[in-house]
């Protein structure tokens, strides 16, 4: 597939690469007691082949980030899976974790400004990782959302927000010492992040999460610009986007999703879950909620339009698995 975008080497050689996994929730939810990775998480596999080809492409460094629910190392919380994260960093050399869920090895938090001032914010607060790297990696799940409709690689981004600053027991002038609550904030604005980070654009706005999350995630992918996404869909969940959504369930599409623009990748990807990318609210998946597709075609980080996207290997009329009549 990295072929056929024409190769790593040019994207990685001799440069730092973050990749943001998707592992929500905590490693003990299960659904139906099957493994987190053939259910809502990233499988391991696929992690350890992106990060071997990342090296083997010239990747002088490859950091795996993402903020579990807890203050701990994530190699601790990826061991709580049953994963043995020696096998990642076995894959290249220089491989490193970071929990973003705070500092971190950091000393200090990096701000990244949204470009065009943001439709919630107009900049963010993140861990460093996110900042001091050459190249951004989203590894997404193939899901859909709750809140979002459908969380892919756009929404994967929504885990970059530290819990010390967007978190409901985040401090209140400065980031907290730990992260703590979730991001219930982000979704309905009940209170604003530490005041130590930029506050929201206007208190004013809806408080609808429904168009609150969206907006967010689509200022998150502008303040940092995904170089690569890639979507997990071989086993995954279809109803939502974890077993703590009621009606999730497990189901098998057998497909794996890579490409350069984020936007153009989550628009095949809807469509290879059976949904029209051109959906607006009201619409499958978008019932209760804006599109994150719409929202980054807005911004113009890509089209949504389908037949201006270039797809490569099995045609989407092919591969289609109709997430909402599947399992």
């Amino acid at each position: 597939m990295f072929d056929q975008l024409g190769g790593l080497n040019r994207l990685v050689k001799g440069k730092t690469v973050a990749v943001k996994l998707n592992l929500t929730g905590s490693a003990e939810a299960r659904l139906r007691n099957l493994p987190v990775e053939l259910t809502h998480w990233v499988h391991p596999q696929v992690i350890g082949a992106t990060v071997h080809l990342l090296g083997k492409a010239g990747a002088r460094r490859v950091r795996l980030l993402e903020s579990p629910p807890t203050a701990e190392p994530l190699e601790e919380f990826m061991r709580k899976a049953d994963w043995d994260p020696e096998d990642f960093a076995r894959a290249a050399t220089g491989v490193e974790f970071e929990n973003t869920n705070d500092l971190g090895h950091g000393k200090r938090y990096s701000r990244l400004p949204v470009p065009g001032g943001g439709l919630i914010f107009r900049a963010f607060d993140l861990n460093h990782s996110y900042h001091d790297c050459d190249v951004f990696v989203s590894l997404a799940k193939l899901k859909e959302h709750s809140t979002a409709g459908i969380t892919v690689s756009m929404k994967n981004l929504f885990g970059m927000t530290p819990c010390t600053i967007y978190g409901d027991g985040a401090g209140e002038d400065e980031p907290s010492s730990a992260p703590r609550g979730g991001r219930g904030m982000l979704h309905t604005g009940d209170r604003e992040p530490s005041r130590s980070a930029p506050s929201e654009n206007d208190p004013g706005s809806p408080r609808d999460p429904g168009y609150r999350v969206p907006r967010v995630v689509a200022d998150l992918v502008s303040a940092r610009p995904i170089h690569l996404a890639i979507i997990d869909g071989i086993e995954t969940t279809a109803g939502g986007e974890g077993p703590w959504v009621r009606g999730t369930r497990p189901v098998r599409p057998g497909l794996l999703i890579a490409g350069m623009n984020c936007v153009t990748t989550d628009t095949v990807a809807a469509a290879l879950m059976g949904f029209d990318p051109m959906a607006e609210r009201g619409m499958a998946p978008f019932e209760k909620c804006d599109s994150t597709l719409g929202l980054g075609e807005q911004l113009g980080i890509g089209t949504r339009d389908l037949s201006q996207i270039e797809v490569l290997g099995v045609p989407v009329s092919k591969a289609r698995f109709k997430f909402r009549t599947a399992g």
